[in-house]
């Protein structure tokens, strides 16, 4: 009698645990109604609010396109190259003289170059010639012994480019405004490099000597730098004489 008792109880005391945990559950779910209502009238408004914001935050993250880069990617240039702002409309390239057009041909054929890119360098070694009173193949002849025509040519001492120009030597011929890839374009190269040539001569006033100061060797006696320069010069005259 006394178990039957206890038991009954128990059983009296889980009913109304169950009771209130059940009534638990109920209020629960009914709260968690309320709430997703309440979220789904109130998420509109606060989304309509928050994408000005976020427009906005995505305009000032997005990268400004130079318009130099947009500039070179119409005109068919290759990304990744070096911007050259120094190059003046009287530095564009013009037509090779039917002379320097043989050239090209051999010095693409000789060094492996092509031919395209010879023809701007090429190009402003004519004109900086007739500006400076030099001969275009004694330039040429430069750029062969210098750099083989590799316009990106850096050497331990800091010359860059065809005709290995020091920068920190000839930052007046360069401009006050050049960037530290200048001299890697090559019509500002070659431009700066005929200027040296001439500097040269109105130094020394014999071209032996002006190329001995242009290859820093004015105290070889041997001039070893300037014949080999000259040597090269004559075989550039023999082929652009040919057919001629």
């Amino acid at each position: 009698m006394k178990n039957a008792m206890v038991m009954k109880r128990a059983l009296s005391r889980s009913g109304a645990f169950l009771k209130h945990f059940s009534h638990g559950i109920v209020v629960a779910m009914g709260l968690l109604s309320m709430a997703a209502l309440v979220a789904s009238v109130i998420e509109p408004q606060s989304t309509g609010r928050a994408l000005p914001l976020l427009a906005i935050a995505q305009a000032k993250a997005e990268p400004m396109v130079p318009v130099m880069d947009v500039a070179a990617e119409a005109a068919g240039e290759p990304e990744g190259l070096p911007q050259h702002p120094l190059r003046t409309a009287a530095e564009a390239p013009a037509e090779l003289s039917p002379a320097l057009d043989r050239v090209r041909s051999y010095v693409a054929r000789r060094y492996r170059v092509s031919q395209s890119a010879l023809l701007e360098p090429l190009a402003r070694a004519e004109q900086s010639a007739e500006e400076l009173g030099l001969d275009p193949l004694l330039i040429v002849a430069v750029m062969a012994i210098e750099s083989s025509f590799n316009p990106l040519a850096e050497s331990t001492m800091g010359a860059q480019g065809l005709m290995q120009v020091i920068p920190r030597f000839h930052q007046d011929k360069i401009g006050p405004e050049a960037t530290p890839n200048a001299l890697f374009d090559p019509v500002t190269n070659v431009r700066v490099g005929a200027l040296v040539i001439q500097e040269g001569l109105k130094r020394y006033g014999t071209l032996v000597s002006a190329l001995q100061y242009y290859g820093g060797a004015l105290n070889d006696e041997n001039t070893r730098y300037a014949k080999k320069v000259l040597s090269m010069q004559a075989r550039l005259a023999a082929v652009a004489a040919a057919d001629a």
